[in-house]
């Protein structure tokens, strides 16, 4: 006598197969958060410049390893705000961390142990997410301080895991996401194998056109602009039509913006372009406008066109 088949759910035996979980990404400006994430996920999908704060918003990062999907949160950088912007974007990075089942504290290892360093480890002291300590930049750091740092960091706050690694040249990055991976909590993924990330196209075309804006006026301009996609239009014949204002707080940062002649803008437009089109795979036909809008860091709008929430 033969035992009796019992029919199983395929979708159900999948699904058991799987892990996912959430990877919260917090450090202080510059340490290469968004580099990192990138680099697990295997492509661009969170900007990146050398300037300070260039993450404004948490952004996820879909990464796969094995049966694992490693759902990675890129916040913005933590630091003493200022203002109500900076109230904003520190609540986002903080927000992020919410909910997470690893929170991963990425530390620029070139940079050494600042004040601003410890005043995050501090900050993470008692939270009952695992912590691991990503020591970053290994490549440029002073390797005979390498250890010296972790100790003093797991000293402060014993760190469940502690990674060396270059997210800028890759090295270490293959083991942390294979860490990760083994990490993940079993449970179905949240989003289908193909997708990387989480952004909207219309909020991706306004992070691609700040980047620009970043990289090509490092020093000339600071914080005071920002990008709203007015219009993000699909044509007949398949390309896509992208209508963006730049917005900044005075007349002269236009005139940078815009550069002798207009040269400036349509070089930004056009490194801009060429990104979109090799990130949607479609031709794109961009067109910008500066506007002065003083004060746009204190309008409403501007904030929930971010994906910032509005603080007092």
């Amino acid at each position: 006598m033969t035992d009796p088949i019992i029919p199983t759910d395929a979708a159900t035996s999948t699904a058991a197969l799987q892990h996912c979980g959430l990877v919260a990404v917090v450090g202080a400006p510059n340490a290469g958060k968004s580099t990192l994430v990138n680099a697990l996920v295997g492509q661009k999908v969170a900007i990146v410049s050398p300037k300070a704060q260039t993450t404004r918003t948490k952004l996820m990062g879909v990464a796969i390893e094995g049966d694992a999907q490693i759902l990675l949160v890129d916040t913005p950088g933590i630091f003493e705000p200022k203002r109500r912007f900076d109230r904003a974007m520190v609540a986002a990075a903080w927000g992020g961390a919410e909910g997470s089942d690893i929170i991963a504290l990425v530390v620029d290892a070139k940079g050494g142990i600042g004040g601003k360093v410890t005043t995050i480890v501090e900050s993470l002291i008692g939270r009952t997410e695992p912590i691991w300590l990503i020591l970053n930049k290994v490549d440029l750091a002073d390797k005979t301080k390498l250890l010296i740092h972790a100790e003093k960091l797991n000293a402060l706050l014993p760190f469940a895991e502690t990674f060396f690694i270059s997210a800028g040249t890759g090295d270490g990055v293959a083991h942390f996401k294979a860490a990760l991976a083994k990490a993940m909590p079993e449970g179905p993924w949240h989003f289908p194998e193909d997708q990387v990330s989480d952004a909207t196209e219309r909020a991706l075309a306004s992070e691609v056109t700040r980047e620009q804006l970043y990289l090509q006026l490092h020093a000339e301009l600071p914080y005071a602009s920002t990008i709203d996609t007015e219009q993000y239009i699909e044509r007949q014949d398949g390309s896509l039509e992208i209508h963006q204002q730049i917005l900044v707080e005075r007349p002269t940062q236009r005139a940078i913006v815009l550069g002798k002649g207009g040269q400036r803008i349509k070089e930004i437009g056009a490194r801009a372009r060429i990104e979109l089109a090799s990130i949607t795979g479609k031709p794109v036909h961009l067109y910008l406008h500066v506007k002065v809008k003083p004060g746009w860091d204190e309008d409403r709008e501007v904030y929930r066109d971010i994906g910032l929430d509005w603080v007092e």
